[in-house]
């Protein structure tokens, strides 16, 4: 598999000149500020990080860092994952990435999101996770996304529930995790569930609670 059709893609919320919430390709100058973020959120994020020496959370080098986001921008140029910093208001707020991406028959892929415990909470992951489904169902050309969550992570499980993602089981000891091997829920959505787009459904819901509907 080459390049995948729609990549690089910076997104944001059309219609909004100021859109607060921005994917764009991860880049090699951004891992000084990655490892900032991530040392500084270590205890934020190690319950629900891979135990994977790729994304380390509290190295206090700057080499890992650096291997990471050129493994993850190697991946994106053989059309196997799709890897996003997000931002916020202009400042680097977390990373959302479509990784295993499966061609052929299958036209899958899977979700995974963190964001900076300092921007938590003002929709951003949800609104930069519709936007991310959005293209790959429209533009990259993709048939069905998941997201695998710990059943403990309250907080990421209402991500994908606020966008409507399925909720279709539990995988048992699934990924290794924070030192252990850790049960997941999967969640999925499919191109046809979502025939107005993901991002339209969200403001939709957004502006049925602000309404009180």
């Amino acid at each position: 598999m080459g390049r995948i059709r729609g990549w690089p893609a910076t997104l944001s919320e059309p219609e909004l000149l100021d859109a607060p919430v921005v994917l764009r390709p991860v880049r090699v100058s951004d891992a000084r500020t990655w490892r900032e973020i991530r040392v500084r959120n270590a205890s934020w994020l190690r319950p629900w990080e891979p135990s994977n020496p790729e994304t380390p959370l509290h190295r206090s080098s700057l080499g890992p860092y650096v291997t990471m986001v050129r493994t993850m921008r190697r991946e994106a140029r053989q059309g196997q994952a799709l890897p996003w910093v997000v931002t916020y208001g202009g400042q680097f707020a977390g990373q959302l990435t479509v990784g295993s991406i499966v061609w052929g028959s299958s036209r899958s892929g899977q979700v995974g999101y963190w964001i900076d415990e300092s921007f938590a909470g003002r929709g951003v992951i949800p609104t930069a996770l519709a936007l991310a489904v959005d293209h790959c169902f429209r533009v990259v050309g993709m048939h069905r996304l998941e997201a695998s969550i710990r059943p403990e992570n309250i907080a990421s499980r209402r991500v994908v529930e606020k966008l409507g993602f399925r909720e279709e089981g539990v995988r048992v000891r699934q990924l290794h995790i924070n030192g252990a091997w850790r049960d997941h829920i999967c969640y999925a959505v499919t191109a046809e569930e979502v025939p107005m787009g993901m991002l339209a459904r969200w403001r939709n819901s957004r502006a049925s609670s602000r309404s009180g509907a």
